[in-house]
């Protein structure tokens, strides 16, 4: 399923400072029975953000009316344990675009490229002072530059650059997946295909 298109994204951001963040705290196992991948964002970080009674826990930060945005800064080894693709599904379905992490779990990483979210990854000084920023500030944006391949935090205009494989970047650049890039590439093979037959 093809994503919309990832340029430039401009948005304040919800800090979460918490490390070894795993994919049952994302979204846990009793919520993984949907056919579909829509709804999944009601129940991220569920029993986080509700008691056992089913009541918010307002100190829990995505019931913070403060922070809101399309950007979830997380602390380091972001996405460990099972490789569940439902946790990218829910942080999707939610509403992000990017998550801003020090380290992510290679499977976590792997699933939000395939599905249109972006994992930037940025040195821990950088993080820090982001997370930070954002506590101190929750109207602090930053821009993420997917072509440049840069995040800056906007108010100080401190930046670093960030790393992706460059075929997921030509696909979330034009909002492909998989199957969309290999369409796209149809005049191409049955190019290669004649070619081969001479």
């Amino acid at each position: 399923m093809s994503k919309e298109k990832f340029t430039i994204l401009e948005s304040t951001c919800v800090p979460l400072p918490f490390e070894n963040v795993d994919t049952d705290q994302i979204i846990p196992a009793r919520f993984l029975s949907a056919t579909s991948r829509d709804g999944f964002g009601e129940n991220l970080f569920r029993d986080w953000r509700y008691d056992k009674a089913g009541n918010r826990n307002m100190e829990f930060v995505l019931n913070d009316a403060k922070y809101k945005g399309k950007i979830l800064v997380a602390g380091k080894n972001f996405g460990s344990g099972s490789s569940r693709e439902h946790a990218v599904w829910a942080i999707y379905d939610y509403g992000f675009r990017a998550v801003v992490s020090s380290f992510f779990a290679d499977i976590f990483k792997n699933n939000a490229l395939n599905n249109g979210l972006l994992p930037v990854v940025v040195p821990e000084k950088f993080l820090n002072n982001l997370l930070f920023k954002i506590q101190k500030d929750p109207g602090s944006k930053i821009s993420i530059d997917l072509e440049k391949q840069l995040i800056t935090i906007l108010t100080v205009g401190e930046s670093a650059a960030f790393e992706i494989n460059p075929y997921k970047k030509e696909c979330m650049l034009k909002g492909l997946d998989d199957i969309d890039y290999l369409l796209s590439k149809t005049d191409l093979i049955s190019s290669f295909e004649t070619v081969k037959k001479l």
